[in-house]
């Protein structure tokens, strides 16, 4: 359970902020700036969540909300140590929702004849939006990654890459959703203002 009983406790007055397990790092790390994105792409969806949406999508918002909050705690948690057992992981079942999600969204959508531009209704824009904020947390979980392994550490859990990447497709086919099934979209017209 958590309970947070003081909001400012000065630690990160130096520069440095500590991991779930302890361990003091800069505030720009790998891990902290990855699970960061993630905080700011969950409060994209906290306003993509006041627009009205499909029944449907409104609910899997708020359990992407949740997911990001176990995904914010997986990233910030190093594997192994005490705290193992005792923080949420990404899980397959979790991408796999996500997947099940893409192929349902995906099924009634209009066939693309070009790129999108975000835009068309405000849901949509701010879907396209959320899109890019998790993109930006897939490439800074990958670096994180990458720099522990190199360091001869364990890197991030696996799933929560995964998750990451499938999220992002999930907001882009929820933008076309948004926008009539894709009938709505703002199509991308290469070279017109030339």
């Amino acid at each position: 359970m958590v309970h947070l009983n003081r909001i400012y406790t000065g630690v990160g007055d130096k520069g440095t902020t500590r991991l779930v397990d302890g361990s003091e790092v800069p505030k720009f790390s790998g891990r902290v700036t990855a699970y960061g994105n993630v905080d700011e792409a969950n409060a994209v969806f906290g306003l993509i969540a006041c627009e009205e949406l499909p029944a449907d999508i409104a609910a899997e918002i708020r359990r992407i909300q949740n997911d990001c909050f176990d995904l914010g705690s997986d990233l910030a948690t190093p594997a192994g140590g005490q705290w193992e057992d005792k923080i949420p992981r990404i899980s397959e079942s979790q991408v796999k929702r996500l997947e099940e999600a893409i192929d349902k969204a995906n099924e009634d959508l209009a066939p693309l004849t070009s790129f999108t531009l975000p835009g068309g209704s405000k849901a949509s824009a701010l879907l396209h939006l959320a899109r890019t904020v998790v993109r930006r947390a897939e490439r800074e979980s990958w670096r994180a990654d990458v720099e522990e392994r190199e360091a001869g550490g364990q890197g991030l859990n696996r799933q929560a890459l995964l998750f990451l990447n499938r999220l992002s497709d999930l907001c882009f086919v929820w933008s076309r959703v948004c926008n009539d099934n894709g009938r709505k979209d703002v199509l991308w017209k290469p070279g017109e203002n030339h």
